[in-house]
């Protein structure tokens, strides 16, 4: 028992069963593996082959502790399920081998942990099996009926480590999901579950007092009736708080409050943890009284969330969010609306409150998805006897219903800085879709955002919601893309931790993929839309667009390094560039110019360059001005030795510029949009190696056809627009104009 399975197998299995919900080619394969390796009968003499199966079964649950446990649930339903019609059911005879032998494991485990030599060894396999046994009750809890009594002494664990919580906890989660399907249990042993879990209850932290009331409440409401109990235990709690709220109203600063702090913190979770799972205005609880105990809690508890202790307001929101699991409606109440919806927009508030609000709705989405997965069961058991859409209707309607009210702040929560904060924001948005409780449009902007962030898991999970609101509506993430794509860069600008460095559009890797390049792929099939959104792009870089800098610099970057496949895709973009330069860019020169003109025409100095100029021109004074704003190399001089001497056409500029610097800037400005596309163009030139005759025959008009053949990418190359980097370094959009400045400006004029 005690050898080890071979880690490098263990890791193989971790790798091949995460992909079993891959496309239909993998799932295949994988459910087949494994139906091989785990789920097919053993002959009962081969012991050695079921310690085997049992050690590695064990260690993969092992591997995943921190991953969590969907793959395993999911590979047990699609097993069992390809073999419901069938006479003949290898798996569920596999399972059941399975789970008799692990708990026979668990038994020797416990016995070998006297051993101080092998304890850490053992503690570690007996969660990993205990661990399994709850998987397995999750999807067959009828596996584990014969094996409750065994599990139920295992809640009088003595707790001094991690593994030892693990195991109450599971054991709960066990007795939870088994205890109801039990026929005739005794009262003995319904009796000393209930006294189990409220010792559990009264001694213990967080995590095993949720378990425990959980437990509890499947035990009671399932089975025993016994309400009583149950609400002694209540009241026990809430008459704490009462008086806990009391003595903070006569004095918010009294030093009995600092000592009763933990039970204060106690009492806020656990009055919520039971008012999730006991509905206390049921007669059974309260009896004839006309008090309403939800309105009670819901005062109770919104009165510590306005406390100035941070942690005490987080056990109180906590302890909110379990009461609208059993009472949702009482999300509508406008004191919780504005509870909520301040600590979700108000920028200054705790990330931890942040964080706390957004757990709370995803708990409840949860548990409502859970509601309507066993209605559905329910439903297909008694056949056609109910109207189920109607019965799923109202629940789901409510549901649509809170979170039409907390929407646009759960989706402005993408914007935080911290990954948590997004991170529990992106599940809420998942969840609510995968739910149909809301049109999905209006997520669309928020998703393609998200799908930019540098975690691989949270983009992933942003993309793939895009990819199935796309098989539905076709034609909404080409409608919102653009609008997606700023809101991309304003997720970067919040996650950039160095406000002085320019956001970039692409990822800071060995890739160098461009932030939206999933965006790109999912509209780059349909050639209407791919162009429309492209123009649109390249619209943003005109002057009148007034777009910011940084923006269209994260713009350039992404349109530098999207996954373009055919020669069509750069070729069209650099034709627009063409056009925007040809208009935008005549334009910025002949207003740079003009600036010049108006100031000499109010006091004119000549250069002694200027009156040589004007003696060999003939010609109106308007013309002479004309030729003097241009750069040496472009007036027509005698003096050949000047065309490439730079200094020298700086300096003749500079000695134009008008006193008033406010258009030199404004100039700087806008003509960082103009210096990107001429950048952008030159790069996507080198990359794909377009001759510049190929860029001028092509015409968007031509058959596509025409232009499909592959790119062949350069390597090596990079989008490296210097200037703009500069320029926003620098900060040159509010900084002093020095001699240096204008200098700098002239140099990109001449450019």
């Amino acid at each position: 028992i005690e050898q080890p399975t071979f880690p490098k197998i263990t890791e193989m299995c971790v790798k091949m069963i995460r992909r079993v919900n891959d496309e239909e080619g993998i799932k295949k394969l994988v459910n087949e593996t494994f139906q091989k390796l785990w789920f097919t009968p053993t002959p009962h003499h081969d012991k050695e082959a079921m310690t085997r199966k049992i050690l590695n079964i064990t260690d993969v649950v092992a591997a995943c502790r921190d991953t969590g446990y969907d793959w395993f649930e999911q590979l047990l339903q699609n097993l069992l399920k390809s073999e419901e019609d069938a006479s003949y059911k290898p798996v569920k005879k596999a399972c059941t081998q399975l789970v008799d032998n692990l708990v026979e494991h668990i038994l020797k485990y416990e016995e070998s942990l006297s051993d101080s030599d092998n304890k850490s060894v053992n503690s570690g396999r007996l969660v990993a099996c205990i661990t399994t046994l709850f998987l397995f009750s999750k999807i067959r809890p009828q596996l584990m009926v014969k094996h409750a009594m065994t599990m139920q002494p295992y809640l009088t664990t003595k707790c001094s480590t991690q593994n030892d919580f693990m195991v109450i906890c599971n054991v709960a989660k066990i007795l939870e999901l088994v205890v109801p399907l039990m026929e005739h249990p005794s009262e003995t042993f319904l009796a000393t579950i209930e006294e189990d879990l409220m010792k559990l209850i009264i001694k213990y932290g967080m995590t095993v007092v949720q378990h425990c009331v959980s437990c509890l409440g499947a035990v009671v409401n399932k089975v025993t009736q016994n309400y009583k109990f149950v609400w002694a235990c209540f009241n026990r709690y809430y008459g704490a708080l009462s008086k806990l709220k009391s003595q903070h109203q006569e004095d918010p600063n009294s030093t009995i409050l600092t000592a009763n702090k933990p039970a204060l913190l106690r009492s806020l979770f656990t009055v919520g943890a039971l008012c999730r799972h006991f509905d206390f205005d049921q007669e059974d609880f309260k009896g004839n009284s006309k008090v309403n105990i939800k309105d009670k809690v819901l005062e109770l508890l919104m009165y510590f969330t306005k406390h100035s202790d941070e942690e005490v307001q987080t056990k109180a929101i906590i302890g909110l969010g379990f009461a609208f699991i059993q009472h949702p409606s009482l999300m509508f109440e406008q004191e919780v609306k504005t509870l909520y919806n301040s600590i979700l927009s108000d920028k200054n508030s705790s990330v931890n409150l942040k964080i706390q609000v957004l757990k709370n709705l995803q708990t409840y989405l949860q548990e409502e998805d859970t509601r309507m997965q066993q209605a559905d069961r329910d439903w297909k058991k008694v056949a056609k006897q109910e109207d189920l859409k109607e019965m799923g209707d109202i629940s789901s309607g409510m549901s649509s219903s809170i979170m039409q009210l907390y929407l646009k702040q759960v989706l402005e929560a993408f914007f935080h800085t911290q990954s948590s904060v997004r991170h529990f924001a992106l599940n809420v948005i998942a969840l609510t879709l995968n739910q149909g409780l809301i049109h999905p449009v209006q997520c669309v902007p928020y998703l393609i955002a998200m799908g930019t962030d540098p975690e691989p898991s949270m983009r992933n999970k942003a993309d793939q919601q895009l990819v199935e609101i796309d098989k539905k509506y076709a034609g909404f993430i080409h409608m919102k893309a653009v609008a997606g794509m700023k809101m991309s860069y304003q997720v970067q600008q919040a996650i950039n931790t160095c406000p002085k460095d320019p956001v970039r559009g692409f990822r800071h890797d060995e890739s160098s993929n461009a932030l939206c390049s999933h965006l790109y792929s999912m509209i780059r099939g349909n050639r209407q839309h791919r162009r429309a959104f492209l123009i649109s792009l390249l619209n943003l870089f005109d002057d009148t667009a007034k777009t910011e800098v940084n923006m269209l610099l994260y713009i350039a970057d992404n349109l530098a390094c999207f996954p373009y496949q055919t020669q069509e895709e750069p070729l069209f973009i650099m034709h627009h560039i063409d056009i925007t330069l040809s208009v935008s860019g005549s334009n910025l020169l002949q207003s740079f110019k003009e600036s010049m003109m108006k100031d000499k025409k109010k006091e004119r100095k000549p250069s002694s360059d200027e009156e040589t100029e004007s003696d060999t021109n003939s010609g109106s004074e308007s013309e002479s001005e004309e030729e003097t704003s241009k750069p040496r190399r472009l007036r027509k001089r005698v003096d050949s030795d000047s065309d490439s001497d730079e200094e020298n056409d700086i300096n003749a500029v500079m000695k134009c510029l008008p006193e008033n610097s406010a258009p030199l800037i404004e100039f700087a400005n806008v003509s960082q949009g103009i210096l990107l596309l001429l950048m952008l163009k030159q790069h996507l030139k080198n990359l794909c190696g377009f001759s510049d005759s190929k860029i001028q025959k092509y015409s968007p008009s031509e058959s596509a056809k025409v232009y499909d053949k592959a790119i062949n990418r350069k390597t090596g190359v990079h989008f490296h627009p210097k200037q703009t980097l500069d320029f926003l370094r620098s900060d040159m959009a509010n900084s002093k104009i020095t001699e240096e400045v204008k200098r700098s400006i002239v140099k990109q004029y001449l450019d």
